[in-house]
């Protein structure tokens, strides 16, 4: 359900209702409060806070200058968000060395990786669960011992025509109101770097709607925000659950299961910043034209 101006209200699945597939079974909402947790890793880089999905992990890093972050023999690409313009890192791989802006998002291949900061500042890198190293290091494992309920098992998008490289695109981008934020794909990660919202949400204009199949990650760079999540009734009552009404701080993730019915809402009088991450990409998304600003270095998956 989406006013009239919101772009998302020309998505195919727009006017479905919350009942549109039958579900067996919920599983509630995940936090990640990096503000007032203690982070999973602690050393001569910085700290690092680690909580994931089902199908990601997100490792949010306040990094010291001259900070590096290896990745040996990685299974599959991963991303990186840089979200402030002061931040600059090198990325080398075994063809090179690449130097990447703030304010960007990173692309890299798998296998043999390092991530180095030329500044201070903050990184936010973003795996699949293939990466069991950082999966086992998440504050939240335990809740993803076992398969969460209405997720498919994660399948990577098909690769580049030209092949996996390091491959970075700023988030600098002029606002075109007939697009939903600053979008970009890779084969496993899908990154919506939403407009920048000062103040607070107006509570007539918000958005509540609903995934029937993949969850998604709200992760808050800057702000306050409170997520809205309901899940429909069935007609069995044992599986109903408590609308919930998270507020969170920044940074943090809050991880939406399917079929919760969610909205969020900025609450800071500041600059509230909001990034949507899904992993697989999201084909909804994929199909509106021009919405995907990389989509011509990343194929969809054939029909």
């Amino acid at each position: 359900m989406y006013v009239s101006s919101d772009p998302r209200s020309s998505l195919a699945n727009a006017a479905q209702p919350a009942e549109a597939r039958l579900h067996s079974r919920y599983f509630g909402s995940q936090l990640g409060l990096f503000y007032e947790t203690p982070p999973q890793i602690s050393d001569e880089n910085g700290e690092t806070w680690i909580s994931r999905g089902q199908n990601f992990v997100v490792a949010y890093s306040t990094a010291r200058q001259h900070a590096v972050f290896v990745r040996k023999e990685q299974a599959d690409e991963y991303a990186v968000i840089i979200p402030d313009k002061e931040t600059t890192i090198e990325v080398t791989t075994d063809v090179g060395t690449t130097t990447v802006p703030g304010y960007s998002v990173v692309f890299i291949p798998p296998g043999d990786s390092q991530i180095r900061l030329v500044t201070a500042g903050t990184i936010v890198r973003l795996f699949t669960p293939r990466s069991r190293d950082m999966a086992d290091a998440s504050a939240n494992r335990e809740a993803f011992a076992e398969p969460h309920p209405n997720v498919p098992p994660f399948e990577p998008w098909p690769d580049p025509p030209d092949g996996l490289k390091v491959r970075w695109y700023t988030l600098d981008v002029p606002e075109d109101p007939a697009r939903f934020g600053r979008i970009y794909r890779c084969t496993t990660f899908m990154i919506n770097y939403l407009t920048p919202r000062v103040g607070p949400r107006e509570r007539d204009k918000v958005s509540p709607h609903h995934h029937d199949d993949f969850e998604q990650c709200s992760l808050a760079l800057s702000g306050a925000f409170t997520h809205h999540l309901r899940w429909p009734w069935t007609t069995n009552m044992n599986m109903w659950r408590d609308d919930e009404h998270l507020y969170c701080r920044s940074p943090s993730i809050c991880v939406i299961p399917p079929p919760a019915i969610h909205t969020t809402t900025a609450e800071s009088a500041g600059v509230n910043q909001l990034v949507d991450i899904f992993a697989p990409p999201r084909m909804d998304f994929s199909l509106k034209p021009g919405w995907v600003l990389n989509e011509a270095d990343y194929p969809m998956p054939p029909k």
